[in-house]
Order: structure tokens, then C-alpha cells, then sequence
């Protein structure tokens, strides 16, 4: 890469960033020559005021910028321009044309409404610093005129509060008005029937006639309708003269074989417009016939038009020789391909890979596993210094094809050795400042992501893990800000390749500094799934540990002091509580939190155990669940990370997921068929207020059909009798699910991973055990499709509560 100039100019810091129209004289001003052949080169030479002029730059390494003096690597290219023989309408503005052409006078270009006047004037200072806002609320004044300064624009004074005698001056011409359409690239206007014209009262209206209209009127009225006029006028929006890109913009590719070259689509469609544009000049000067000019016009607007957009509607497309169609500057900018997407925006790129992602919660948070595979393909260049020239031996001598190994070396003077084909690797030279492009290996930073990178979060940086098989691992914590799951979901790799990146990612990306997200201030990530589950399970009051897994579970704990806290039970055995091992894990933290499901007079002896008390890292009492380890608000994570920082929470979360895992190898936890079905009594019930809500909904229907329903304000009969219905049997779900979570035995254990917030909620049981209910379509009852019917299987117009998507069985019983 070339070095970069140094320059003089003085170094700002950015404050916003305006947009204006170009003016005629300033493309003129910032051009450096008139394009007038729609040549490229002649005798082999870039011909003047041509497509290539030398004054704009170069593409090629024999020639010189004719205006900077530099070479195609330095010079940035200098803009040309085409004076336009008529004006022509800017696509980009066709909607804005129309707008201001709607509040402005055909005949005399004066603003329809007094700009004086107090709704214009209260409208100005309502949206002074939004001039779009602006335009809109003046065009809705203008819109109903039917001739110029004929009107009121007063028609809502008096709701306005505003005395009703103020009224316009009526300073306008007085002339009728035409109305205005947009159709294709054109603009056409239509005068009244009752107006007398001459010629045609329906036409298209000319760029020139729109550019005469728009150069009379006034600054005061140009700033009414939201305009700045340092930066845009109405009359800008109509192109008299062209900016040409410079050669830069639209190189040429030239062929190995006679010197031929290929000109870019951009330089192709400029030479059709210098070719109208002379036309149209050449005609005008012999005094053609207006409706030869009229035909150049459209054919210039045809070719400026689809210079900038060759995928406009209405507009056929411009074709190459070839019949391939002209990739215009918008397709250079927009979609998949284009610039922004295409080139500036971040994809994959090299010391990058991609590849199924599976669970692994042994791992930190903060580690990702790398497959082997993967591991001896990328590589980072770590440069040979005295305190490291041992370890880089031993990884040279490994070679490309074990791990840990190196893959090429790079000596002071830039020469690459590529080890693959080095048949001695023990006698390969190594010295001080060579740089060995080594295998990531344990501990190396790269950086984790998956798509669609929606927020801050969906790129984080990871410590490396090298493991067998072939499926990137990652704690299952990290799938919160990933929006990962372990159905088939790939994700992608990239080894950051410099220190600064490196430093970078540690100090910012990785993933203890992205646990509270600043969007929201809360936790993005927190306990899930079985570490939850078995969290929930292990605080239960009656959860105790012998001696021996007491003393296994110890040995998971990086944390532990070497004190044993003294057993909850001494006799007749030593038994430790669950709550007595979540606080050996503890920081010297406190926390007062009600779980899920708690009543309102909760104290800390009560019999659900569901006040979550823990003082100086002690957890007295409390049952975990999601609301306190989940990634909530003012639970333990973020508590922990608020007080004790982002490494001990790191700490925290790993050291408490291995225990329970280990925790749970011992007191498993299973779905079985037994914990699906529901005791007699309860199943009695259940069928009780299903039948009620039957009788209820035919009453509903004798109801209606008497014609007898009360009418609800804003709807139908029909709508306020099946609003009536639906509610009726919405109601009945929700009453037989309580009955079900009334008399469900505590260890049922859906019932359990429900209350620990792990999976499921109180609707999935109920669907289960007691009835799956009314299902709703758009919050209403499933509409009739099929000839008054729901289903074939119905009768027509059956109203009842089972065609229209009420099921009484449960998943249990199909």
C-alpha cells in the first residue's frame, strides 16, 4: 500500500453533516472543463473536452492529471460538466417538483396562501426547524385552491382561536389553477373544462416551463415552503447543467490483446447524452420544427434519467450493444452488490470461519471451542522475541500439520518460508524479529458472531478453547445476546490479526464487558435452561448433600477458601443444604428479591420459601428461579456485576454452572407420562367448567338469534355476539388452568420447570393436562373459508364454540 500524503489542512472535529443541491455555477465553478465529444481518445490520446479528458485524471500509468500533475494512484479525480442545451427534470426530485408546484402559481409563481397570514405564519413557527414538516402543512393550505389568490386560507380560523376578520390580501393574480400528475419521469397538468385554453387544457408540462416557474419565485416564499437558499432553490431542481464523474469513477478495462479497452456502462451513457445534447444544440441553432426539439428533450431526459436510475417504472431500460442492461448510479449504490452493502458494510473476510454451533456449559462465557480443524487452519503472526524464540522453535518444529504448529515464517527482510514445503523442520533458521505465522492455540482472542448482527452484542470477543470434532462450542449464557439456538444455527470466526486489534477486542468486545447492555442498563445473559433448573431444584428447603458429594462438589469450586461451612443436620448424618453451596459460590454481595409467584405477604419464613434473602454473600432463605438469576433487572447478576465488576461475575457464573451440572448428574430430572395427567377431582372439575362455558355460548346463540343481543357501541350485531362468545370461552382455559395448578403435587415436574422460569409457562400445562382452549385468529374466533364452514366435517354457519376453534381434549388425550 502506498503511503498516504501528508497533509496541511487543520484538523477538526466533525459537528453534523449538511446536504444542499448543487447550483449551476457552483458544478461550473468545481469543474475543471466542458465535455463536448462523446469521444474517448484520439491517435491513442485522451482527446480534449472529451469522455476521458486529460484535465479530469487518469486511469492509465503512462499518462499524467493534466490538472494536479499526479499519477493514477494519487490523483482523486476532477470533476467535468455538461451544458445542457434544455433544462431537464432531476428524477430524485420528481416528488418534491410536485409539491412545490402545488403551492405555487402556474401563471405568476407567487405562493397560494398569504405567507403573512396567521395560519402560514403559525405553521412557520410550529415546524421552524423542520422544513419538510414545513412543506407538507403548507400544501395541505394549497391543496384545495382553485385559482391564485382567489381563496381563504382561513377556513379553520375560528377553531384555531384566531380573530376571523384576518383574512388573506388576495395579492395573487387571480388566474385559474390547473391540477397537477405524475406519470412516469413526467408531469402533467389539466386546466378546468370550464377554462378556455389555448391548445390542449391536458398536457405535460416541460422541464423548461417548470424551471421558469420555479426561477420566479420569491426568497421569502422559497423559505415558507422549507427551503434554504444557501443550500437549495426550488429552480435547482431542474438540471441545466450536468456534473460529469471523472475517469476514476468509470475506469475503462483495457484488453492484453491490440490495446482495445471496454468502456464502463457510467462513460457509455454520458456519450449518449453529450450525443443528444449536441443534437438538440445543432437543431435549435438551424431553427427545427418545435416538435423535433420537443422529441431531443425527451430523448436528453430519457438519457439523463436513466443515467441515474436505469430501473425506473414506466421507463424502458437503457441497453449495452450487447443487450445487457446499463448499470446506472443507482444500482451502484443500492442492495446486495452495491456499494454500501457490497463494500463498505462488514462480511466475511480472510482469518475468518463458519460452522455449526453446539452447547457446551463446561466452557466460560467468555471461551469459545474451536475445532482442531479449524484451529491449524487459521493462524496469528507473533513476532520472535528473546523471551518467546523457545516456544516458536518448538511450534516450527511441529510444523503445519500437528497442533499446536506454525504455518509460514517471515524473515527481516520480508522473505515468506512456507513450512508445508520444508522437509527438515528442526533445522529451519529462526532469529529475533522473524514473524512466525503460528496455529490459535488456548487463549488466543478472536471474535464471535452471528447473523443478522442486529445490535452491539451480536459481535463479541472470546478466548479460545481448541477441542476435537467439528462444531464451534459456546456456553449456553451467550446465546441470550446472540439469538443462537443449537437447532442447525452456524456462526462465524474471525482471528483478529494485529495487537491493536487485540486489545481492542479484550478491552471492549469481550464478553464479561457486554453482560449489561447500555441500550436498556439490564443484563443481556443470565442462568437458562437445566444449570436454571437444577439451581431451582438444588435451594429447595428439603435439598440436602452427604458428606461425600458435599466434598465432590468442593472440588469443582475455584473459589473455595479451604474452610467447610458447618453442616445444616449434624444426626444422626452431616448433611449440607443446597443453599449452603450457592453460598460458598457467593460474592460478599446482599440481596432482598421476591421469586416468581409470590404473594404480596411473603416473610421469610413462609411455607413457599419464595422471599430470596442473602446478606454478605450468605443465602438464608429463598428458592432460586429466573426472576433472580435470569437476566433480569436487579437480580443476582446484575447485582454482582454492579458491585463486584464484570471479572467476578465471570467468575460466578462458570463456578455455579459446574456445580449444578455436576449436581445434576446425581438428581436427574425427567418428564414422564405420570406428570401429564391429572388426579380424578381435578379432571372433574376441568369437565364441569367446560360444560358450563357450552350451556353459556348456546344461550349466546338463542340470544342472537331472537335478536335480542345488546349491541356493543361500534359494532355489529354479529361482531358484539362473537366478541361475547369468545370471551366466554377464553375464560373458560384460563379457569381450568388454575384448577390445575390448584391441585398439581409439588414435585410434578413440568410444573417444576415452570417455577423455575427454565421452560414453559402456566398455558403449555394447562394445554397439556386440562383442555388446549379457544384458538384465536387476528384475536377472533376462526372465521368461516370453506362455504360457511370452517372445516368439511362442520355444518354451515354452525355458531357453536367447537367449529369456529374450540378444542375441549388436551395434548394428553389428542
Amino acid at each position: 500500500m502506498s503511503k498516504l500524503a501528508k497533509s496541511d489542512a487543520e484538523v477538526k472535529r466533525i459537528k453534523c453533516v449538511q446536504f444542499g443541491v448543487f447550483k449551476p455555477e457552483e458544478i461550473r465553478a468545481r469543474s475543471v472543463c466542458e465535455i463536448t465529444h462523446p469521444i474517448l481518445e484520439e491517435n491513442g490520446i485522451p482527446k480534449e473536452n472529451g469522455l476521458l479528458d486529460p484535465r479530469m485524471g487518469t486511469t492509465d500509468r503512462g499518462f499524467k492529471c493534466a490538472t494536479c500533475s499526479m499519477g493514477k494512484d494519487e490523483c482523486p479525480g476532477h470533476f467535468g460538466h455538461i451544458d445542457l442545451g434544455k433544462p431537464v427534470l432531476h428524477i430524485g426530485f420528481i416528488v418534491r417538483i410536485l409539491q412545490v408546484l402545488r403551492c405555487v402559481c402556474y401563471h405568476c409563481s407567487r405562493l397560494l396562501v398569504d405567507s403573512n397570514g396567521p395560519l402560514p405564519r403559525r405553521i412557520f413557527e410550529k415546524y421552524k426547524d423542520q422544513p419538510m414538516k414545513r412543506l407538507r402543512e403548507i400544501l395541505k393550505l394549497c391543496q384545495n385552491k382553485k385559482e391564485c389568490g382567489g381563496g381563504n386560507d382561513m377556513d379553520d380560523v375560528k377553531k384555531d382561536g384566531v380573530d376571523s376578520l384576518a383574512k388573506t390580501s388576495g395579492s395573487g393574480c387571480g388566474n385559474v389553477l390547473p391540477h397537477y400528475s405524475k406519470k412516469g419521469i413526467e408531469i402533467h397538468m389539466e386546466f378546468p373544462q370550464d377554462v378556455k385554453m389555448e391548445g390542449d387544457p391536458k398536457k405535460a408540462l416541460s422541464a423548461e416551463q417548470i424551471y421558469n416557474i420555479f426561477k420566479r419565485i420569491s426568497r421569502e416564499d422559497a423559505v415558507m415552503l422549507g427551503f434554504n437558499i444557501d443550500l437549495a432553490r426550488p429552480a435547482d431542481f431542474v438540471l441545466t447543467v450536468l456534473p460529469v464523474p471523472p475517469p476514476c469513477v468509470r475506469p475503462s478495462v483495457k484488453f492484453d490483446t491490440g490495446g482495445a479497452s471496454s468502456s464502463d456502462d457510467l462513460t457509455y451513457k454520458i456519450a449518449e447524452i453529450v450525443k443528444a445534447n449536441n443534437s438538440l444544440k445543432k437543431q435549435e441553432k438551424d431553427g427545427a420544427a418545435s416538435h423535433v426539439v420537443d422529441n431531443l428533450v425527451d430523448w436528453l431526459q430519457y438519457h439523463v434519467a436513466t443515467l441515474f436510475d436505469n430501473e425506473l417504472p414506466g421507463l424502458p431500460k437503457s441497453m449495452q450493444r450487447s443487450g445487457k442492461p446499463i448499470k446506472s448510479i443507482r444500482q451502484r449504490l443500492v442492495g446486495k452488490g452495491g456499494r454500501v452493502r457490497g463494500n463498505l458494510m462488514g462480511k466475511r473476510c480472510d482469518f475468518s470461519a463458519r460452522t455449526v454451533i453446539t452447547a457446551d456449559p463446561n466452557l466460560e462465557i467468555d471461551q469459545v471451542g474451536v475445532p482442531r480443524s479449524i484451529a491449524m487452519n487459521l493462524s496469528y503472526p507473533e513476532r520472535v522475541t528473546k523471551y518467546n524464540i523457545k516456544r516458536m522453535r518448538e511450534l516450527v518444529s511441529n510444523g503445519p500439520n500437528f497442533h499446536p504448529g506454525a504455518k509460514t515464517i517471515t524473515n527481516t527482510e520480508g522473505v515468506h518460508f512456507d513450512l508445508r514445503y520444508v522437509k527438515k523442520l528442526h533445522d529451519v533458521p529462526l532469529e529475533v524479529g522473524y514473524i512466525v505465522e503460528r496455529h490459535i492455540s488456548d487463549g488466543d482472542l478472536v471474535l464471535f458472531n452471528r447473523q443478522p448482527s442486529l445490535h452491539k452484542m451480536s459481535i463479541m470477543a472470546h478466548r479460545v478453547k481448541v477441542l476435537p470434532y467439528s462444531t464451534f462450542r459456546m456456553n449456553l449464557m451467550c446465546t441470550s445476546p446472540y439469538n443462537a439456538d443449537f437447532d442447525g444455527d452456524e456462526m462465524n470466526l474471525h482471528v483478529p490479526q494485529t495487537h491493536q486489534a487485540r486489545a481492542e477486542a479484550q478491552e471492549i468486545m469481550l464478553t464479561p464487558n457486554q453482560i449489561i447492555t447500555p441500550q436498556s442498563n439490564q443484563p443481556v445473559m443470565g442462568i437458562i435452561q437445566d444449570s436454571l433448573l437444577a439451581l431451582h431444584k438444588m435451594t429447595f428447603r428439603d435439598s440436602f448433600l452427604t458428606k461425600d458429594r458435599f466434598f465432590n462438589i468442593l472440588m469443582y469450586m475455584d473459589s473455595w477458601d479451604g474452610t467447610i461451612p458447618i453442616p445444616a443436620i449434624l444426626k444422626p448424618e452431616a448433611l449440607w443444604t443446597g443453599k449452603q453451596v450457592l453460598s460458598l459460590c457467593l460474592p460478599k454481595v446482599n440481596l432482598s428479591k421476591m421469586a416468581n409467584g409470590a404473594e404480596d405477604h411473603e416473610t421469610i419464613m413462609s411455607p413457599g420459601d419464595k422471599l430470596v434473602h442473602i446478606v454478605q454473600g450468605e443465602l438464608l432463605c429463598g428458592n432460586i428461579d429466573k426472576s433472580t438469576m435470569g437476566k433480569k433487572a436487579g437480580g443476582l447478576i446484575h447485582t454482582i456485576w454492579l458491585e463486584c465488576g464484570k471479572y467476578e461475575t465471570k467468575l460466578f457464573v462458570a463456578e455455579i454452572q459446574r456445580i449444578v451440572n455436576y449436581w445434576f448428574m446425581e438428581c436427574s430430572h425427567t418428564v414422564g407420562i405420570g406428570d401429564t395427567i391429572a388426579n380424578s377431582a381435578t379432571m372433574d372439575e376441568i369437565r364441569e367448567v367446560i360444560d358450563k362455558a357450552k350451556i353459556e355460548v348456546r344461550k349466546l346463540i338463542k340470544t342472537a338469534q331472537r335478536g335480542k343481543i345488546e349491541r356493543q357501541p361500534g359494532k355489529t350485531v354479529i361482531e358484539t355476539f362473537e366478541k361475547q362468545v369468545n370471551t366466554v370461552l377464553n375464560k373458560t382455559r384460563d379457569t381450568a388452568g388454575k384448577a390445575v395448578m390448584k391441585r398439581l403435587p409439588r414435585g410434578n415436574n413440568i410444573n417444576t420447570m415452570v417455577t423455575a422460569g427454565s421452560k414453559g409457562n402456566n398455558l403449555n400445562l394447562c394445554q397439556i393436562i386440562a383442555c388446549v382452549g379457544q384458538q384465536n385468529v387476528c384475536g377472533k374466533r376462526i372465521p368461516c373459508g370453506f362455504r360457511d364452514r370452517t372445516l368439511p366435517h362442520f355444518l354451515k354457519e354452525d355458531l357453536g364454540p367447537e367449529a369456529p376453534g374450540f378444542f375441549e381434549n388436551s395434548y394428553l388425550k389428542g
